[in-house]
């Protein structure tokens, strides 16, 4: 068994500041540790991927619905229930054999929590801010996503003001899944642009 100490020097890791900051809050009855479990739950299940996935499903299913996601993006979104703060003002844009949307946000970290919960630490790096906009095809090769020379890239900055979905591409075989049933092939990733919807 090997084990590893830090030096004097090295900072504790994250971790261990995060409990540590939340011990001390607990103590001194400034927070209440089962208002923070919710809360953490509610971004983790709630409030996340898991709705945007539904939008996204329930786009697949019923094309009246679809026309309006792409047509209003936020009011389409409320349908649903979901809306709120950093919710307001959802542009929806469709994923198609020949056209593949990325969305970055190149001054901020600008999300649409509603939908897609709350952003990687992928999303507010620098290097992803700075090179998807330069050089997209290849970030998205980087990340995974190999795209054929012929699909147009267009990425989407978002802001304060307008914040972007993607709405992913339907997956091969998969005519027979209910929309419940195509929840969970629909990942935060495929509504950012920097994959696509897993196969069943």
């Amino acid at each position: 068994m090997t084990t590893t100490t830090r030096g004097h020097d090295e900072p504790p890791s994250v971790a261990l500041r995060t409990e540590a900051l939340e011990q001390l809050l607990t103590e001194r009855g400034l927070i209440d540790p089962k208002v923070m479990n919710g809360i953490i739950t509610q971004y983790e299940t709630t409030v996340g991927p898991l709705n945007g996935a539904k939008v996204v499903a329930r786009a697949w299913t019923d094309p009246e619905y679809r026309h309006r996601l792409l047509e209003d993006g936020t009011a389409a979104i409320k349908e649903l229930g979901f809306g709120g703060f950093q919710g307001e003002h959802i542009v929806a844009v469709a994923n198609t054999p020949t056209t593949h949307h990325v969305v970055v946000c190149t001054l901020c970290s600008c999300y649409p929590w509603p939908v897609l919960g709350l952003p990687p630490s992928w999303y507010k790096d620098p290097a992803y801010r700075a090179r998807v906009v330069r050089e997209p095809r290849t970030v998205l090769s980087e990340m995974g996503l190999e795209l054929d020379d012929e699909v147009q890239v267009v990425v989407h900055d978002s802001t304060s003001e307008v914040r972007w979905l993607v709405l992913p591409e339907r997956p091969a075989g998969t005519e027979h899944l209910t929309e419940e049933e195509l929840v969970p092939l629909v990942t935060r990733d495929a509504m950012v642009g920097v994959a696509k919807a897993a196969a069943p």
